[in-house]
């Protein structure tokens, strides 16, 4: 484990929720990561973008809890070796990143891409974590909903399906540089996301080996996701043994979308912080 000195990387960045991340020497790979907060111990695992900030969720987050937000591999400011191209690799690396932080027992939560990930984590490492949060999950296969193919969108037809059509109400969070540079970080994101799910775009062994997680948990599901479908969410919750489905209400009367961790990070870390004060009391119970 090294730490490294990262400050000529960061030199001018100032948009609005940036804020400069640890760099952590895990197996070679220089990897990004906040923390913030305090009380028991959180791993948030972002989804398919929305990296290099401290986010609003992150900030309601650490209201609750030590807030651990690591960047994967090819994400943020988290570069991709060569070597690393499927989700095993993934996997590896974050024990290494959990082992080198000295975390155990901790509570595990991840979003889309990065509660697939999530998923797979607890499937691995069953004992590791307390409790485990799916928010808004993609990765197993609904024969009559495939999923929505969102290599083939435009930007703008990425954000408007990621918040059914809300996202110039946070543009705040989503500029960062400017669009040239934006469109190149998202460009390198999603080629990593590619990677590990192009195709297929779900993993036919989750079907049985989800049923291997014995954290509690929560499945939290939009209303109207327009990004992965309605009945992903579902399909972890009905294979992950004694699984809460959760559907969050929409803002304002709008049905909730995919992207809630980003429109309705308020709601998300409470029901986050509810869960959690559930997992942790359980035991007293027994």
């Amino acid at each position: 484990m090294t730490m490294m000195d990262t400050t000529p990387a960061f030199t001018g960045r100032n948009w609005r929720y940036w804020t400069e991340p640890t760099i952590l020497d895990i197996d070679g790979v220089p990897t990004a990561y906040r923390r913030g907060g305090a009380g028991e111990t959180l791993v948030y695992l972002h989804g398919g973008g929305h990296t290099r900030a401290w986010t609003p969720l992150h900030r309601e987050l650490a209201q609750h809890f030590d807030v651990i937000a690591p960047e994967h591999p090819g994400f943020g400011d988290s570069p991709r070796p060569a070597e690393m191209d499927n989700w095993e690799d993934w996997i590896l690396h974050y024990d290494a990143f959990f082992r080198a932080l000295d975390l155990d027992h901790f509570h595990l939560v991840g979003t889309s891409l990065g509660a697939w990930l999530a998923a797979n984590l607890a499937i691995y490492y069953p004992e590791r974590y307390r409790s485990l949060t799916l928010i808004t999950p993609l990765g197993v296969r609904i024969p009559d909903e495939p999923l929505f193919d969102i290599f083939r969108l435009s930007p703008a037809e990425g954000l408007d399906r990621l918040l059914n059509g809300r996202a110039t109400q946070h543009e705040d969070q989503l500029a960062q540089e400017d669009d040239f540079e934006d469109g190149i970080q998202a460009f390198r994101e999603d080629s990593t996301a590619a990677l590990l799910m192009w195709n297929p775009r779900y993993d036919l062994k989750l079907d049985h080996r989800l049923s291997r997680i014995t954290a509690p948990t929560l499945v939290l599901a939009a209303e109207d996701d327009r990004t992965v479908g309605n009945e992903q969410a579902r399909g972890f919750a009905d294979r992950i043994p004694s699984a809460t489905l959760t559907v969050l209400a929409g803002p304002g009367g709008e049905p909730s979308s995919h992207g809630m961790v980003i429109d309705q990070s308020a709601e998300v870390a409470a029901t986050v912080a509810a869960h959690v004060a559930a997992a942790v009391a359980e035991p007293a119970a027994v």
